[in-house]
């Protein structure tokens, strides 16, 4: 397994379980501040390396009525700053090759969206950054066909990839987490990432918007972290029921600590007993 180095942060190898976390879309300066300066505190708390995690645009919206940005540059700007004055890496998805260049100057992390994740000329420019990669599975594929989006990214000579689930389609407005594509994903040498939010949305269910099931959050993270996984993604928001994007799969800051608590003891029994 190779380990992919972030900042100071290491994924893969047995290394400890690191959070990729923050709120779906950067909606305005001071929550973004606020739920960043939270979530550094309680990983420092716990001991949990932590890449603060929001999307400058959404670009993949339900509907034409979606939220999709307060403007690309001012987002941008947005976390730049928490990067400089916290202290913490960032990553942010992109949606297409021209958008990498801006990305990377912020991003420590350039991510692929799912429903992107066969994009090659998205994968070569993502790849092309030198930043590291995280690539989503996309709901409509098998986790062993994610070795073609890999591959994509490594022919550039950039090995920092990451591979994320977050749920398979099944049948209409449902997603579930098959977790032997865990293991299968693991298997192609690079960390995997379990996204235990994105993994319990009810995609386009709720007129117009994707609904959600945040009740599985907790669940589908224990049952992933014990399968073995190198970093559990989180999209958290301190008022998740007015969130801009995504409000009903996110998870309440409120409930993070309680939930990083158990990952991290989960993750411990498991890289203990070598069991990953």
């Amino acid at each position: 397994m190779k380990i992919v180095t972030i900042s100071s942060i290491s994924l893969g190898g047995g290394s400890p379980l690191v959070l990729i976390a923050g709120p779906c879309v950067v909606e305005n300066r001071d929550m973004i501040f606020s739920t960043a300066h939270k979530i550094k505190e309680i990983t420092s708390r716990l001991g949990m390396p932590f890449i603060f995690k929001s999307s400058y645009k959404k670009a993949n919206r339900t509907s034409v009525s979606g939220f999709t940005s307060i403007g690309i540059d001012e987002a941008l700007k947005i976390l730049a700053e928490v990067k400089k004055e916290l202290g913490l890496p960032i990553l942010t998805d992109v949606h297409s090759a021209e958008e990498v260049r801006a990305a990377a100057h912020v991003a420590d992390v350039i991510q692929i969206p799912a429903f992107l994740c066969r994009q090659t000329d998205l994968l070569i420019a993502a790849g092309n950054s030198g930043k590291a990669v995280n690539i989503k599975k996309g709901q409509f594929l098998a986790p062993e066909d994610m070795i073609h989006p890999v591959e994509k990214v490594a022919s550039t000579k950039n090995e920092k990839i990451l591979v994320t689930e977050r749920g398979t389609t099944f049948g209409y407005h449902n997603l579930v987490v098959d977790m032997r594509g865990l293991p299968v994903m693991r298997s192609f040498g690079y960390p995997v990432i379990l996204d235990a939010t994105h993994s319990v949305q009810l995609p386009s269910s709720d007129s117009g918007k994707s609904g959600g099931q945040p009740q599985y959050i907790f669940p589908i993270m224990r049952a992933g972290v014990a399968v073995g996984i190198d970093g559990l993604f989180i999209e958290t928001h301190p008022d998740p029921a007015r969130a801009l994007s995504d409000a009903a799969s996110q998870l309440p800051l409120s409930r993070l600590e309680d939930l990083l608590t158990q990952a991290k003891a989960i993750d411990s029994l498991v890289k203990k007993n070598g069991w990953s």
